[in-house]
């Protein structure tokens, strides 16, 4: 762990990209005010351009200049090693530096990924960080990992996932003792393929909430508190969600104005529908977290208006304040027995740029 960090457990201080995101800075910035007024005890470092940060004027809310940035189109991994002057490569260096203990980015996911892994480092004894979401299921809040951090991936680093998933579980969503499922095409222990049945016998064996296979359907039907997966099944499993939500709701409202009684009928459905559609909506809960690396770092939405910011933002001080960063190396360090720690592909010890 980062010694020299920031340690307050009431006040924490969280580094905002101002330039992240499709609307970037005016939505970052409303986001980052309505933030600081829900939350006193919250300081933000507002990174970006003197002319975007400079004109902010909040007393908890100090400028940090970055000169450039880093846009959604841009190849993550050379964008973050040409542009060092990057509002998301200024901001993880905050972590880095300890001047921060988390950081908040609708920017690019995988430049702020790359720049996280790179400058934060990863925790001791994690092979790969991975991308959670939050799928708001039916029966509770499931987090789902990986999502599009590691496509390919060996037995022993779904174990990781599990343990960094049931601690933001824990820490963030309040869920006591997670229970945990793995993604696959059937809910025997010998099905699936070979990587998903040795991965079945590590968590059956060293994890402590492990219920077994869970299939597509139970995703959102929230079987479980946390799903496991590679981050190539993941990603497409909650773009598939996010894009049936999307349909559904179209389908909905145009069959309500097709006829004079569906109209009357959606004035009186409407609320309803209104808060079905708040209920399922991803930006309510924070944006998506990058588990495993040497600090707190979410990742918001690039289409994040003010709210979906500001929820990031005070998603990102909940899991300073709860020590998700502790309770991840501690979770490793008690559950991972030396057969799951060689199941990685990746040396354990974690690579840091000083």
């Amino acid at each position: 762990m980062r010694e020299g960090g920031w340690t307050g457990v009431d006040e924490v201080v969280v580094a905002v990209d101002a330039m992240g995101g499709d609307h970037a800075p005016a939505v970052v910035l409303g986001g980052v005010r309505a933030a600081l007024e829900s939350d006193r005890s919250l300081r933000v470092l507002l990174v970006g351009p003197e002319e975007v940060v400079g004109s902010f004027a909040h007393d908890r809310c100090e400028p940090v200049i970055a000169g450039e940035v880093i846009g959604m189109a841009e190849h993550p991994a050379l964008a973050v090693k040409t542009k060092k002057d990057s509002s998301i490569v200024v901001g993880c260096r905050l972590i880095k530096d300890g001047r921060a203990e988390g950081f908040f980015s609708a920017g690019s996911t995988g430049a702020c990924m790359a720049a996280a892994t790179l400058f934060m480092g990863r925790i001791r004894g994690i092979g790969r960080p991975a991308i959670a979401a939050v799928i708001p299921a039916a029966e509770r809040l499931t987090v789902l990992l990986d999502v599009g951090a590691n496509a390919d991936v060996k037995p022993g680093m779904l174990v990781q996932f599990a343990m960094m998933g049931a601690a933001y579980s824990q820490v963030v969503l309040g869920v006591e003792s997670p229970s945990i499922g793995l993604l696959n095409i059937g809910t025997e222990d010998t099905k699936g393929s070979q990587l998903a049945q040795e991965a079945h016998a590590m968590l059956a064996a060293g994890m402590p909430g492990f219920a077994g296979n869970v299939e597509g359907r139970d995703v959102p039907a929230g079987t479980v508190d946390v799903i496991v997966t590679d981050g190539f099944t993941g990603n497409v499993t909650l773009k598939a969600l996010e894009g049936l939500a999307k349909v559904l709701f179209a389908e909905i409202k145009g069959a309500l104005s097709q006829s004079l009684p569906n109209r009357l009928a959606a004035s009186v459905v409407a609320p309803a529908i209104r808060e079905l559609k708040a209920k399922l909506d991803p930006d309510a809960y924070g944006g998506a977290p990058l588990l495993g690396v040497d600090g707190v770092c979410i990742i918001g939405h690039g289409g994040s208006g003010p709210e979906a910011v500001a929820n990031g933002i005070a998603v990102t001080a909940k899991a300073i304040r709860g020590r998700l960063t502790e309770r991840i190396a501690a979770t490793v360090g008690d559950v991972a027995s030396p057969g799951i720690r060689q199941a990685g592909s990746l040396p354990l010890v974690p690579k840091r740029v000083h």
